[in-house]
């Protein structure tokens, strides 16, 4: 009885904890993510099989690993800086129907990796991708060329546009400055941009983003209406 007792007590807390770490499936996790529940699933076993161990033992361990998740969490949600350090940052597999293959080196990513997983997105081939972007929780994804979209420009013989890869100006409110002239904009342009919609602050901005047209679409955040600016 003993044991399906602390069991249950166990189960319970580790529910709980999962679920104030956030709703995500498992292929979604960040690897630190995923090292936590790996954690706490250790930490709980324990307890349910020594019966002559408190369990406090491994609810205290569980409690202040769920505590160090949250400060992370919430210090990323506020520092981009520290968000790249703990989760990393997306890195581009394919550019302009090119394989970057210092970034594939980097990533230890292999080209048969590449493959497989076009192939599950049903992309055969890799000259059909414009952009592959390899995300922080290892998951790929694909932009294919404006050709071989659905509806494609060469179903019509219309020949299509081409279109580059549309980059983030201003991400939870910090300018980018990178990435602002990655996309052929100056600083002082874009900020005269926003305050011409009547933005006081890129503080102001949730995400803005800049098109192959040069046209920026921008979220405010919630706090200042999560008003769409185009």
């Amino acid at each position: 009885m003993t044991y399906v007792i602390r069991t249950i007590v166990l189960y319970i807390i580790v529910i709980a904890v999962m679920r104030l770490m956030g709703k995500r499936q498992i292929g979604e996790l960040q690897p630190y993510e995923l090292a936590v529940a790996i954690m706490i699933s250790e930490l709980a076993t324990v307890p349910m099989q020594e019966t002559g161990m408190p369990m406090v033992n491994g609810i205290i361990p569980i409690l202040t690993i769920l505590l160090m998740q949250l400060t992370f969490s919430f210090l990323s949600l506020k520092s981009i800086k520290l968000r790249a350090i703990i989760s990393g940052k997306p890195v581009i597999i394919i550019e302009k129907g090119r394989i970057v293959e210092d970034n594939m080196k980097k990533e230890l990513y292999t080209v048969n990796e590449l493959a497989e997983q076009l192939r599950i997105k049903n992309i055969a081939n890799i000259s059909d991708v414009e952009y592959a972007i390899l995300e922080t929780n290892g998951q790929l994804s694909v932009i294919p060329k404006v050709q071989n979209r659905a509806v494609t420009c060469g179903d019509l013989n219309i020949p299509g546009k081409y279109e580059s890869y549309p980059y983030y100006l201003v991400i939870d409110g910090k300018v980018l400055p990178e990435n602002i002239s990655k996309a052929g904009v100056k600083e002082k342009d874009f900020l005269n941009y926003i305050h011409s919609k009547k933005i006081d602050s890129a503080k102001d901005i949730l995400y803005a983003n800049i098109d192959d047209n040069k046209k920026i679409f921008i979220q405010l955040k919630l706090e200042k209406g999560g008003k769409i600016v185009e």
